[in-house]
């Protein structure tokens, strides 16, 4: 499978694979010309493919949690896999980070690219509905890493794509991302139950450790006395982009600064949410990039997405997709440093 490596002018440098349209290596600037790489992942496409931990990950049909593997549509019942206790997670166990996808080097004005494409046929992972997906990357010259992501089906279904890098603007092999001061522009937030699914709530942060409106560290609650917290490990929820009804144009969601480095990465998205996850769940028994271990917390997720369990929850922003009708979600990671 080909692996494609996209530059702009100041040396910010992504590297992605066929294999699951892969997000390898992004190696970033800092304000001093040190370029490091910021994802965590593997030195070969072999140890992404083994993982069970969607590092650089594109996910889908579904990302996230779909509560007992089971949704309803037009009165029709799909049953999904269970790949995460009682739930169905990000597509399943051979999902679209499993899967080979065709693709096909672009540039235009001010950035390099590459164009994901494939179809995903009805009934692939249980889903309803031939799927025709494109999904493209750019690199441009104002250090931005653009995902562009298009879908068209001939039956109705459900959909929900977003990239599921790690991230830790020190390095990926840098240690803990807790001193990571990350500001959220989310007032709400859509607490879980004991297997994270969400209740059904949209639920203020306010005087919770879920309150990022003000610049902190990751690491300054994470620790507390709280059963949100409990229930995830640590962060891994999903977050309510604050913007106007109805809009979805694209909107500021999250800032990460490193005090160590100065990066600084900005993430906009159209999409109404995006999960943070602490990386709760690393254990450090995979060797990652040059010998690595990444143990519990090494990195943080940005996940724009819809949110988790739509499919079962009528109150929640749709996920459906009908024929005639196109899916389309832009996600930007933008990088700059103090």
């Amino acid at each position: 499978m080909r692996e494609f490596e996209l530059e702009n002018r100041n040396g910010l440098h992504l590297k992605v694979s066929e294999y699951g349209a892969t997000a390898m290596e992004l190696r970033v600037p800092d304000a001093k010309g040190e370029v490091v790489d910021v994802l965590l992942g593997f030195d070969a496409i072999e140890g992404f493919q083994k993982s069970a931990s969607f590092f650089g990950a594109l996910v889908g049909r579904y990302a996230n949690r779909i509560a007992n593997g089971r949704f309803e549509l037009d009165g029709k019942i799909y049953e999904l896999e269970l790949n995460n206790g009682p739930n169905h997670l990000h597509g399943g166990s051979n999902g679209f980070n499993r899967r080979r996808w065709s693709g096909e080097a672009i540039s235009g004005g001010g950035y390099q690219g590459v164009r994901f494409s494939r179809t995903s046929p009805d009934g692939e992972e249980g889903y309803p509905g031939n799927l025709d997906v494109v999904v493209t990357y750019k690199v441009t010259d104002e250090n931005e890493w653009i995902i562009e992501y298009e879908a068209r089906t001939d039956r109705p279904t459900v959909i929900n794509l977003t990239q599921h890098a790690y991230f830790s603007l020190s390095g990926h092999d840098s240690g803990d991302i807790l001193e990571h001061q990350l500001q959220l522009d989310a007032s709400l937030m859509t607490p879980v139950d004991e297997n994270l699914i969400p209740t059904g709530e949209l639920e203020s942060v306010d005087g919770t450790p879920f309150d990022f409106r003000a610049a902190k560290s990751i690491g300054q609650d994470i620790e507390s006395d709280n059963l949100q917290l409990r229930r995830g490990g640590g962060y891994d929820h999903n977050f309510v982009v604050d913007r106007p009804e109805g809009s979805d144009d694209l909107m500021r969601a999250a800032t990460v600064w490193d005090p160590k480095s100065g990066r600084r990465m900005t993430t906009l998205t159209t999409e109404p949410g995006f999960q943070l996850y602490t990386g709760n769940f690393l254990d450090g028994s995979e060797l990652g990039k040059q010998g690595a271990r990444y143990g519990p917390r090494a990195g943080f997720c940005l996940e724009t997405q819809r949110f988790p369990d739509s499919p079962n929850r009528e109150q929640f922003p749709t996920c459906r997709l009908d024929p005639g009708d196109v899916y389309r979600s832009t996600t930007v990671y933008r990088f700059d440093w103090l």
